[in-house]
């Protein structure tokens, strides 16, 4: 869970990180991931690992592109407008893609099908491990390693790094700040998909609401590792799903939910930065 909270949460951080905004629409592209998986399973090979690929990564293009038309006809008109003008819009957005989903997927939970080999292996008495678990965290292992990539190690992630820091600057040595703001909401697009598709595996049943408490926890995890640093969102979706599981298995299980926001409260309290990130003097 903690992995699939960190997909999400990564796409909060790196929207943040050049725009300065939160896009609440970002839970919904997760939703949509998890669909384009649902509908395209029957035509390729199930239960098998390369068809399980397959889906994954057509729903990550697929959530990309989306990504970029969001970006494109929703974002980037109101890019000179106040905060809150964006703000609203992306909770238009949410909700937009929420109700179109109810009227194109239906609002009837539906059970997913079987995408990877499903075992489960037992060590010892009690502990059971679920070949759909470790796909979870190896293909988070492999696309959080490829994303640090990226951002490190490629022109674009330079760029990214650049806008982050300054956009005005950016644009003057010559940066195409409309290409890289594009290329961050696809690439964020994307993990949210990917996301989309390890949580449906797990957690086999999918409606076009399914988004709205991953997202709001994957909020908390960008928020609780430090918004705007993507080592800091992949530790703060562990940390959060971690602390969710044990409070699951503890005798005060009907808080789970209010958990994750008590501890977004006593981060905004005591370390408003978050765990990784650094407080920045802003100029008035």
């Amino acid at each position: 869970m903690g992995a699939v909270y960190a997909l999400i949460a990564l796409g909060y951080t790196m929207v943040y990180g050049v725009l300065r905004f939160i896009n609440f629409a970002h839970s919904d592209v997760f939703m949509v991931g998890a669909f384009i998986g649902f509908y395209l399973a029957p035509y390729l090979p199930r239960n098998s690992f390369l068809g399980g690929l397959g889906i994954l990564v057509a729903a990550m293009v697929g959530c990309a592109v989306l990504g970029v038309l969001i970006e494109r006809l929703a974002y980037r008109p109101l890019r000179k407008s106040s905060k809150l003008n964006v703000l609203i819009t992306a909770i238009g957005v949410s909700l937009l893609l929420e109700n179109a989903g109810q009227q194109f997927f239906g609002a009837d939970p539906k059970p997913y099908p079987q995408v990877f080999p499903s075992s489960t292996f037992r060590i010892g008495q009690n502990f059971v491990v679920s070949s759909n678990q470790l796909t979870v965290l190896a293909v988070t292992g492999a696309l959080l390693i490829a994303l640090q990539y990226v951002v490190q190690k490629t022109k674009i992630g330079t760029a990214m790094r650049a806008l982050s820091f300054n956009p005005l600057a950016a644009s003057l040595v010559g940066i195409n700040t409309d290409l890289v703001i594009s290329f961050t909401f696809a690439l964020g697009s994307a993990l949210a998909a990917a996301g989309g598709i390890l949580y449906a595996i797990n957690y086999p049943a999918i409606d076009p609401l399914m988004g709205v408490l991953p997202g709001l926890k994957a909020f908390v995890a960008a928020v609780l590792g430090g918004i705007g640093n993507i080592p800091g969102a992949a530790l703060g979706g562990f940390i959060i799903g971690i602390v969710e599981t044990f409070v699951n298995g503890s005798r005060f299980s009907t808080y789970t939910d209010a958990i994750a926001f008590a501890i977004l409260i006593l981060i905004l309290l005591f370390r408003p930065a978050g765990l990784l990130g650094k407080l920045q003097v802003e100029k008035v």
